[in-house]
């Protein structure tokens, strides 16, 4: 301790006006510090910097520590294990890591891979394994860690001598096609018996991984799961950290006290192409930013080998030099060799050189950073597992490429290194003293001890007294029922004749399905804000807005029937203004099923605008973790939201959804097809549980809703059904509409009878993406063989080549979709453009989209005269530019 409070010289170079009364400042600090200890310590400074702000004076202390480990040596306790064996296991994973991404581009120069990310990580994953990882057992679910994308050769390495990964499989790493093979990154949906988190795309996994502890402790409060022994873990890199979901849920995690969760940040100061930070130091940076944000931050930046220097610098010399040396020269000085750090860094200060004066350039280049030794590591890990009250961030300086050499290590090249030549192969074996002669190196040969041998024993002790082995997944849980559709759904099948929107309508669906006894509990409510917005205030005292301190506070509107009421136990995710962080919640509840062992259905309701084109990429890695529950777009479609305009009107989620291949996408025009929907997929997911996942799209639009006949629901799912028909005789033309649009289908339809008597069919929509899907796959069948007796449904309903007119509130390529498996012609009308604000009637008609539009789109087809006609009779100018031009 007395080490960290004597006087260091300044880092902005100003210059003591009084060094007397500054070493009696000092002096009396450190008094304190070896009578009280260090809470005493923290707590005066604390109060002065209050008293210092009552003064008027402004703090300009820097947000950050010193550039050294924040566990004295006199506080690090020893290391329980076997030091030497856990540094040949690692060695012997670094080399069959090397091997498996080397062996692949080898034979296939084009797979890639990476090298570099785990060789400095080794250690870091290593403590966590031996020591700290709980796998879930008998007595328990264990820890959840999230993996370093990049750093998957190293697991896959471990569970190679776990016995939990076959050499065939090693040697197909990257080799997916044929089955059996290595997923590049952590890919759940490739691998589903072995990882558990997706994180291949950066900063998804930091976001995720402070939700799915918040979860944790969601599920624990509310008595569903008993979460108080379980641990999250995530390991990343510093240049990850550059991602704004990577930083954009660190005060959350702080506000509600997350102990239960750790980052460990793999600080090799080096991202894909240089330096994360040349100019700068990325510890420091992250550091500030953390406890900023309110974590405990544990800083790991120098190995055992430094503590000699450490004690013997009386003048922190050391410290004052680490302070002025930029992360780029940390990379160049972790380049080169003894001689070269000698010369460019101990040399420049005559102390400096002194202190090391002893040491031969072997010495000197082995002085190694935090993030490599384990008695450092594990020191911080069990002071992160024990600290109570806040989240723990590990900055754990190291080296990439460690043990790579001129070949690879702390070089800018160092990412994109896939091959090692024999001369740097031998170099790395001699390193690690891996137990290799020159033929397996040049072969490459994956190396594996006797399953009785001291390392593979060792390993397996770890592993058991840790409950077992992982990553591992579970894909399967306990079976949850829906009650029958009619007990929550009837005022939907069966409308009056009041007017309500489908937003609403669904509001309530679920509302309903909360009062059931077995899976009201299991129901999880989730919204970005704007509750209100969508009929949802009824839930505030119904089921309570989770909150983990309860209500500390008497809400301005406590008299009110529908006040906002906060609880510990309660149901409803109020995330606050951050579609990244409810969809991050929604995925954690949408997973519980494998994570917990516990199957949850959640709805997360938001403006469908701000659901897939704004976190997109989560709502990916959702669909590759397998998450089943419902995402409800709500105030739909380009011109239902009127007053908004153009960053709000959404035309395009439904296209976008329709590229996720496990995500059931609909656009339902009435209540009752949205209830039916939503009843046949809480039913997929969680009775027959079905790795999928589902997106309805309902609007803010009152209008009188259509009742639904039972004959009709399994048309509902399979994305169409027939509404009605006008006119007289046979049909000249087929109408088909979706969601917003479908009032306007019906009403050209009768503009079609009355204006032009012309019958026409009237086809309700609730999903061309489904439609289309279905027909890919009956036309692939059709292609290898199976016949034209096999039809899809959307042949089915529109046999022939009577013309069709598809319009929908999306641009016109969701319409589109079902273009190419229709022998009849067929026109598409959609939203393409930007949005704008105005009434719903103005829209639709600059869209193209409204009755008159889409009865001229069908006279197009039909009647030449009738069409020229139409175009006068509803003042529709061809000269006027599209609306995607204006």
């Amino acid at each position: 301790m007395t080490a960290k409070i004597q006087e260091l010289p300044s880092e902005r170079g100003e210059q003591d006006s009084d060094r007397q009364e500054t070493h009696e400042w000092l002096d009396a600090l450190e008094a304190v510090a070896r009578s009280a200890g260090g809470e005493r310590v923290d707590f005066l400074l604390q109060r002065l910097a209050e008293h210092a702000s009552h003064l008027g004076v402004r703090p300009s202390a820097h947000p950050y520590s010193l550039y050294q480990n924040s566990i004295p040596l006199e506080q690090q306790a020893a290391f329980p294990g076997d030091l030497a064996m856990e540094e040949r296991i690692t060695s012997i994973i670094r080399w069959n890591a090397l091997a498996m991404v080397a062996r692949a581009n080898k034979a296939y120069g084009e797979l890639g891979g990476h090298i570099a990310s785990y060789a400095s990580a080794a250690e870091i994953f290593e403590v966590g394994f031996n020591h700290f990882f709980r796998a879930d057992s008998e007595a328990g679910k264990g820890d959840l860690v999230y993996f370093q994308p990049h750093s998957a050769p190293g697991v896959y390495a471990r569970a190679f001598l776990e016995g939990r990964l076959g050499e065939d499989q090693l040697q197909r790493y990257r080799q997916e096609v044929d089955g059996g093979g290595l997923c590049s990154y952590p890919h759940p949906w490739l691998m589903p018996d072995f990882w558990q988190f997706p994180t291949g795309s950066m900063g998804i996994g930091p976001i995720s991984a402070i939700y799915q502890a918040r979860f944790l402790r969601y599920l624990e409060h509310r008595g569903i799961a008993d979460t108080a022994q379980r641990h999250v873990w995530g390991v990343y890199g510093d240049g990850e950290m550059d991602e704004p979901e990577s930083l954009a849920a660190l005060s959350l995690a702080a506000r509600e006290k997350l102990d239960n969760l750790t980052f460990v940040i793999n600080c090799n100061l080096q991202r894909l192409d240089g330096p994360v930070r040349g100019n700068g130091q990325i510890i420091q940076e992250l550091e500030a930013l953390f406890s900023g944000a309110g974590w405990n931050v544990i800083k790991v930046v120098w190995g055992s080998d430094w503590d000699a220097l450490f004690a013997r610098d009386r003048n922190h010399v050391l410290l004052r030099r680490f302070a002025h040396t930029v992360d780029g020269q940390y990379q160049t000085l972790g380049a080169n060799d003894g001689n070269y750090n000698r010369a460019h860094f101990f040399d420049l200060d005559p102390e400096l050189q002194a202190l090391v004066s002893h040491m031969s350039p072997e010495e000197i280049d082995g002085l190694r950073r935090g993030g490599h030794d384990f008695r450092k590591l594990h020191a911080a890990f069990a002071a992160a597992k024990a600290h109570d009250g806040r989240p723990t961030v590990i900055l754990a300086k190291t080296k990439k490429g460690f043990g790579m050499g001129q070949a690879g290590e702390s070089r800018n090249t160092s990412h994109q290194q896939k091959k090692l030549d024999i001369e740097a192969l031998k170099a790395f074996r001699d390193r690690f003293a891996l137990p290799l002669d020159d033929e397996a190196l040049e072969e490459m040969r994956f190396y594996k001890p006797a399953p009785d041998s001291p390392e593979l024993r060792y390993l397996r002790e770890r592993r058991e007294a840790l409950g077992g082995y992982l990553p591992r997944r579970v894909g399967r849980a306990e079976s949850l029922a829906l009650p029958p559709l009619e007990s929550y759904a009837q005022f939907a099948l069966q409308p009056d004749e009041r007017e309500s929107s489908t937003t609403t309508a669904v509001v309530r669906l679920f509302s309903n399905l909360l009062k059931d006894k077995q899976l009201g509990p299991r129901i999880v409510p989730i919204v970005a804000d704007e509750a209100r917005t969508f009929g949802m205030a009824n839930l505030f005292r119904q089921i309570g807005i989770y909150s983990p301190a309860g209500q500390l506070y008497e809400p301005e509107d406590a008299g009110a029937m529908l006040y906002y009421k906060e609880a510990r136990d309660g149901q409803l995710l109020e995330e606050g203004i951050t579609e990244a962080g409810a969809i991050s919640s929604w995925v954690a509840a949408a997973t519980s099923y494998s994570v917990n062992g516990v199957p949850m259905l959640p709805f997360y309701i938001y403006y469908s605008m701000f659901g897939f084109q704004r976190v997109g990429d989560l709502i990916w890695a959702a669909a590759d973790q397998r998450a089943r529950g419902f995402l409800i777009g709500a105030t739909a479609g380009r011109t239902t939201l009127a007053g908004e305009g153009l960053q709000h009107q959404d035309g395009t989620s439904q296209m976008i959804a329709a590229t996720v291949p496990n995500c059931r996408a609909y656009d339902p025009a009435f209540a009752s097809e949205a209830a039916v929907i939503i009843d046949h997929g809480g039913r997929r997911m969680l009775e027959e549980q079905h790795d999928e996942f589902y997106y309805l799209t309902v609007n803010n639009e009152n209008y009188v809703q259509a009742p639904l006949d039972a004959a009709q629901h399994a048309d509902v799912i399979k994305g169409m059904r027939l509404f009605d028909t006008r006119g007289e005789g046979a049909p000249a033309v087929r109408l088909l509409g979706s969601g917003a649009i479908l009032r306007e289908v019906i009403a050209a339809a009768e503009l079609l009878a009355e204006d032009w008597g012309v019958a026409s069919e009237i086809w309700s929509v609730t999903s061309f993406s489904e439609l289309a899907r279905e027909a890919r796959e009956v036309e692939r069948q059709q292609l290898f063989g199976a016949g034209d007796e096999v039809r899809s449904h959307l042949q089915a309903c529109l046999p022939g080549n009577v013309p069709v007119v598809a319009a929908s509130d999306y641009v016109r390529g969701y319409a589109q979709l079902i273009a190419p498996y229709l022998q009849a012609p067929c026109t598409a009308l959609g939203t393409d453009g930007f949005g704008r604000s105005d009434t719903r009637p103005a829209l639709r008609r600059f869209f193209e989209v409204d009755r008159q539009h889409i009865a001229l789109a069908a006279l197009a087809g039909i009647d030449r005269d009738k069409h020229a006609q139409a175009r006068e009779r509803y003042a529709i100018d061809a000269t006027v530019a599209a609306p995607w031009n204006r």
